[in-house]
């Protein structure tokens, strides 16, 4: 089963739909023993860094993402899902996240090369796959996915499995053990994103990150 981590930020319906397109149980949830009981974590995110980090920690679910994550439990963070994986963000001053990868959300706009680029970055643009990892086994290099974002996650080369091109090389994909984190919206993305959610579902339980 996948579960759905429901803290008042995220686009639900459409991820729920996404994974029951592909035939997979999925349930959403905030309570920690269902997190518990589930084979696979889905954290997504729309919003503000720091709104949405503090609704985690005002229900606890801080505490149980980073457990369930120590015990290999597959988690995936989806667009303000993923940057809540790092270690802090500075979007409208400093933020602490879970910390389960290294490195830290900044805004797009330090990057760019002019103002010819607009904030926020919004459509489809292709995968540049930078590591092998199974998150993006059942898609090709130059796949292209949706993206709607003012910030992107940096200090992490280890970590990066895919970037996309934005007038600079953006992060896109990230995978630490069995920590994942996609910047773009697969549930958003067509079959190329349901296909990355089907290699999600496939993942089994892996070293802790």
């Amino acid at each position: 089963m996948v579960a759905i981590v429901d803290y008042g930020v995220g686009n639900l319906f459409s991820l729920t739909s996404s994974f029951a397109a592909i035939g997979a149980e999925v349930t959403v949830t905030a309570d920690p023993l269902v997190l518990q009981a589930a084979d696979r974590i889905v954290l997504p995110g729309v919003g503000a860094f720091g709104d949405a980090a503090n609704k985690l920690r005002a229900c606890g679910l801080d505490t149980v993402l980073k457990e369930l994550a120590a015990n290999g439990k597959p988690l995936l963070g989806i667009c303000l899902g993923m940057q809540l994986l790092f270690e802090k963000s500075y979007e409208y001053g400093e933020h602490e996240g879970l910390g389960l990868i290294k490195g830290s959300v900044r805004p797009i706009a330090d990057v760019l090369p002019s103002a010819d680029y607009k904030i926020p970055h919004i459509g489809w643009n292709p995968l540049i796959f930078k590591q092998k990892n199974a998150l993006l086994s059942n898609i090709q290099n130059g796949d292209c996915v949706y993206f709607v974002h003012s910030y992107y996650a940096t200090d992490c080369d280890e970590s990066v499995i895919a970037t996309a091109e934005y007038g600079a090389e953006l992060t896109a994909a990230v995978a630490n053990g069995n920590v994942y984190g996609c910047q773009f919206h697969p549930e958003k993305s067509g079959t190329v994103g349901l296909n990355i959610l089907r290699a999600f579902v496939e993942l089994k339980e892996n070293t802790a990150c």
